[in-house]
């Protein structure tokens, strides 16, 4: 954990010493190594229960937190959270978590963390900050994503559970709009649970865009430490800003090695890109990693390098697996996998 902590502080230190964004929805793509991919797709805020209140009638507990509403200036872009309490009177085994965004929102991140204390009103925050205690369990790019784990998978949830919710907000217009979000937690029955999902997030920061020209990075060969041997990764999904034109994603056994798509969009939409989902899930080879070239179109007269502003670009992509082996965060030319 205090590795995972010391990468996402460098990531931030480049960030802030430099000039993020995009949105998330469960889809579909072909086939991974040795499996065929399916996948879910979006649904109605709230399943099977209220705000801070289990279902009933044999379905599915359910809790929803509520980010905002927030108004939101002409022209203005923030982080802001706020923490709150999930509700949960008991232990929950998380299944799926549905995140439903406002016109305005970039990108929303859902962190399970230690903190006590309530702040229901939106305050500024840095992105990512909760990563150095907790990792996120699920970053959502879309109006409306649905993450669906495997059968018997889980995200394990304590009692009274507090969740920091950080919402990345843009409004381009020329008049006031409303932020705001909701992500609803659907538990199983913990008797089910056989394992134990997590997060990676990969990427390059060597990102050097000229103006009015096109621009091609990678392929990027990021291996994973071995402790992720054998496991099994079962969603997947790329992230650029508003130049960004596609995110390509294969594995292989190494750099010199034709690998094999996991991540290969028809067209790829910055603003709402695809979050492929696999049943049965795909392997990177032992010792091996994931590749990941990234594409954009600079149509503004400055050179864009990595950062976390709209106006900035990233290569980012993130995968959720299990059995969980801890998190993992790595960035070509900033910080190892390791």
């Amino acid at each position: 954990m205090v590795s995972f902590m010391l990468r996402i502080f460098a990531l931030l230190l480049l960030a802030s010493c430099i000039a993020c964004g995009s949105e998330a929805t469960s889809s579909n793509d072909g086939g991974a190594p040795g499996s065929g991919g399916s996948g879910g797709s979006g649904g109605t805020v709230g399943t099977g229960g209220s705000v801070g209140a289990g279902g009933s009638g044999g379905m599915a507990d359910s809790f929803t937190v509520k980010w905002g509403p927030f108004e939101v200036p002409a022209g203005f872009e923030q982080t802001r959270c706020v923490m709150k309490r999930l509700g949960n009177a008991e232990p929950i085994s998380v299944h799926e978590i549905h995140n439903v965004l406002g016109a305005t929102s970039h990108h929303f991140i859902v962190y399970k963390v230690d903190d006590t204390v309530e702040r229901p009103e939106p305050y500024p925050c840095n992105p990512f900050t909760d990563t150095f205690n907790d990792p996120p369990l699920i970053i959502t790019q879309r109006s409306d994503d649905r993450l669906t784990l495997p059968e018997g998978v889980a995200y394990t949830i304590e009692p009274d559970q507090m969740v920091r919710l950080e919402l990345h907000y843009i409004n381009p217009s020329v008049a006031p709009q409303i932020a705001e979000a909701t992500s609803t937690f659907v538990s199983m029955p913990s008797e089910d649970v056989e394992s134990e999902a997590d997060i990676m997030f990969l990427g390059d920061t060597n990102i050097s865009i000229p103006p009015m020209d096109e621009a091609t990075l990678g392929p990027t060969f990021l291996q994973l430490p071995s402790r992720f041997d054998g496991v099994n990764y079962f969603a997947i999904t790329g992230h650029e800003h508003q130049w960004g034109t596609n995110v390509y994603v294969e594995v292989a056994e190494s750099a010199g090695v034709t690998g094999t798509p996991v991540y290969d969009l028809p067209v790829f939409h910055w603003d709402e890109p695809e979050t492929v989902t696999y049943d049965p899930p795909f392997n990177v080879p032992d010792g091996g990693g994931f590749k990941v070239t990234c594409e954009w179109s600079n149509l503004s007269s400055d050179y864009v390098f990595f950062g976390t502003g709209v106006d900035d670009e990233m290569c980012f992509i993130w995968a959720y697996y299990f059995p969980s082996r801890g998190p993992l965060i790595c960035a070509n030319g900033l910080l190892g996998c390791n």
